[in-house]
């Protein structure tokens, strides 16, 4: 953005203007695909930029703040193109040289000034906007440069661009939620009702299609299972899990059976053969049917393939939970996992508490092989079976609740923390003991007040910056805590 009085007026302004612009949309490229309008200096041109990222159906608009700009010329842009705009305020030099700069010289480094009008403009127009602040970036300086502009290693460049990525991440997480496809199979656990979703509320949410299922279509693609099918999967799973003995504390897990795992494997493939049918990117399911009924069998042998089919991209989360589900396929498109996981119990010695589920976890986080256990009752539940039990990797992870409010609106509710060493329970369920910034107590004080549901995603990294934007565009109200 620039003004188009200034051109004639100090030769060589405008085409170096157009140069810093084409910089960054190369550094773009590497994680999205750009569209370069180019220079917008008038009201026309605006104008003609809003139609020209119409055209293109962009997901996110950087508006670079070049030099200083009418804001009369920015509005209409935003006002034709409705998607979310980022200012840009990146200045290509850390310091001006004072005892040479003349006002053409100055002018390239004036992209601060704009940003005031600009929100202000916008914000009177019910436009929201973001602003991101610090250096271009440059690792060389331009020719016609009066001062240094190698400014790549400052910290207020490594910032902004880190900034500019996750906006950029968040906007591919929107993309891909457009339109995705979450599977609900079976029914929520009864009486949970934290877990209970208005499917049109989901989908106006989140913009994904939600494709009910019933366990005939999983019963349907297990009739088509073939032992060749079965061998193939046997062997898959041997590579992802640790097959355990019989060295557990708790007396129901046990060293699977030969029959458990042929079943989970059998199981396993049709699972795989129902996402296909139905193109799924992720799926909640759980089924409670009748003692000894052929689907409450089917469902014994859940827990193994919807650990592999989270592991490959589509998130399952267990006890028809479908905002963890939520939660878990945007972790897993940012590729920082996403595990399904509530409070299993405090430590109060180590200051940590366990976290984890019986339900599937993310193996691509997995601090080791997984172990495969087989169990001689799922608690609280119906039925037999083989069950996971797992470590996030240690160091940072930032967990994601997906909630809803009183008003029937999501809200994300995000912390980080660490993953550290400690001893978990033998009784095949994944756990991963979490130190808080608070103490268990304080930080569950905090936790509680914001009225969670009892699951959420866990993911490996410090992502809460990250998980913000994500939430911004998504028009979902969040909140961070145990800062």
């Amino acid at each position: 953005m620039g003004l188009k009085a200034y051109w004639a007026q100090f030769p060589g302004l405008e085409q170096r203007l157009k140069d810093y612009g084409k910089f960054i949309a190369g550094k773009l490229e590497a994680d999205a695909e750009v569209y370069n309008f180019g220079l917008v200096d008038c009201e026309r041109a605006g104008q003609k930029a809003g139609e020209y990222f119409n055209e293109h159906n962009v997901d996110l608009i950087f508006a670079h703040a070049a030099t200083y700009v009418t804001s009369a010329s920015v509005l209409p842009i935003h006002q034709i193109c409705k998607v979310p705009v980022v200012i840009l305020n990146l200045q290509p030099t850390d310091q001006i040289n004072y005892a040479k700069t003349t006002t053409g010289e100055w002018l390239a480094h004036c992209g601060a000034c704009p940003v005031p009008e600009i929100v202000n403009a916008l914000h009177r127009a019910n436009i929201s906007c973001e602003v991101v602040n610090g250096l271009l970036g440059l690792s060389e300086t331009p020719e016609i440069s009066l001062t240094n502009e190698v400014t790549a290693e400052r910290p207020e460049a490594v910032r902004a661009w880190k900034e500019i990525r996750e906006w950029v991440n968040a906007a591919m997480v929107s993309r891909n939620l457009k339109g995705a496809r979450f599977g609900f199979l079976g029914n929520n656990y009864s009486g949970m009702l934290d877990l209970y979703s208005d499917f049109t509320m989901f989908q106006s949410e989140s913009g994904a299609h939600l494709q009910v299922l019933e366990m005939c279509d999983l019963e349907r693609q297990l009739q088509t299972v073939t032992e060749d099918e079965v061998t193939a999967m046997r062997a898959k799973i041997a590579e992802f899990f640790v097959i355990s003995e019989d060295d557990a504390a708790d007396p129901l897990a046990k060293k699977p059976t030969e029959e458990q795992l042929n079943w989970s494997a059998k199981v396993a493939v049709a699972q795989e053969k129902m996402v296909q049918e139905f193109d799924l990117d992720a799926l909640a399911y759980y089924y409670h049917g009748a003692p000894d009924g052929y689907y409450e069998q089917i469902q014994s042998g859940f827990i193994v393939g919807h650990f592999l089919l989270t592991a490959a991209g589509v998130p399952c989360a267990g006890e028809g939970d479908l905002k963890t589900c939520l939660a878990m396929k945007i972790c897993d498109l940012l590729g920082i996992g996403g595990s399904f996981c509530e409070i299993v119990v405090t430590d109060y010695k180590n200051g940590t508490i366990l976290l984890g589920h019986d339900g599937p976890f993310h193996l691509k986080i997995a601090r080791s092989k997984p172990i495969l256990r087989g169990l001689g009752l799922y608690h609280g539940k119906q039925g037999t079976g083989v069950s996971v039990e797992a470590k996030v990797m240690q160091g940072p992870i930032t967990n994601l609740n997906c909630t809803q409010t009183i008003d029937g609106k999501l809200k994300f509710i995000i912390t980080e923390a660490e993953s550290v060493e400690g001893t978990i329970m033998t009784i095949g369920n994944t756990q991963t003991p979490v130190k808080f910034k608070k103490d268990p107590d304080a930080y569950m004080d905090e936790w509680f007040r914001e009225l969670p549901t009892h699951h959420f995603a866990m993911s490996v990294g410090h992502n809460a910056s990250q998980l913000r934007k994500v939430a911004s565009l998504l028009h979902i109200n969040w909140v961070e805590l145990n800062k």
